[in-house]
């Protein structure tokens, strides 16, 4: 089978478990570290004629990571297409395994089992901390309901302001963010690289965790290292001055 990843969590997912079968991936595909197969373009907008061109058997979308008209129309050039939705752990847990089966893999990875392991570990009783979760600013953008990332901070004791919002990524005003008075804001390093000079001076006074946005937003092998590493992120917040 001749599969191309245009969802980087998937590319690592594959390439670590059964790398012979990914004959290509996106120019966003930084992982595993060193992965040497030919790049078509972005997730959002891959070079369709060069997937073509890669005569996948398969190609693994994301319902949130990709566009619909590039599943369509490779769905229309006759390209068979496997698109993922993971919005909990245990969703992204239960569909990586099933997909890998598919795949062919005789048993769920290592990375997988440890996985399970590490979030089923988790402690049931951590203490609820209300906090703000963008992943964009100019404008800023919010996690809001329903999303994978969300359920990640949940399970790590993060209440997210925004849960309940009708919208899965609102754009408030930074007013209005102020104004849920989070005890906590969460800036990871990706989509938007939120870094110690760029995010917390907009929240004086609040703490400010910033995390990798790897392992809160990517649902693959690096789901092993999340719950003990973004646990330590969440743990050393930094705090620009008030005033």
């Amino acid at each position: 089978m001749r599969v191309v990843s245009l969802v980087p969590s998937l590319t690592e997912a594959v390439a670590s478990t059964l790398p012979g079968l990914l004959v290509g991936a996106t120019d966003w595909c930084t992982h595993p570290a060193g992965l040497d197969v030919p790049r078509v373009g972005g997730t959002k907008y891959p070079d369709l004629d060069r997937v073509r061109a890669l005569r996948p058997d398969l190609v693994l979308l994301n319902v949130e990571e990709n566009r619909r008209e590039d599943a369509d129309a490779l769905a229309a050039a006759g390209v068979p297409v496997r698109a993922t939705y993971p919005r909990t752990v245990d969703e992204a847990l239960t569909e990586l395994a099933d997909l890998l089966t598919e795949l062919g893999a005789p048993a769920e990875p290592d990375w997988l089992v440890a996985a399970r392991r590490a979030w089923a570990a988790l402690p049931a009783d951590a203490a609820p901390r209300p906090a703000v979760v963008p992943v964009w600013r100019r404008p800023w953008v919010v996690l809001g309901r329903d999303t994978f990332a969300g359920d990640v901070l949940r399970r790590l004791g993060v209440t997210n302001r925004y849960a309940d919002h009708p919208e899965r990524y609102p754009r408030p005003t930074l007013d209005e963010l102020r104004g849920r008075a989070p005890e906590l804001v969460v800036l990871p390093d990706e989509p938007y690289r939120f870094t110690a000079t760029d995010g917390p001076e907009a929240f004086p006074g609040t703490p400010c965790a910033l995390v990798s946005g790897r392992h809160l937003t990517w649902y693959g092998p690096s789901l092993a290292e999340a719950p003990a590493l973004l646990a330590a992120q969440l743990a050393a917040p930094v705090t620009h001055p008030a005033g």
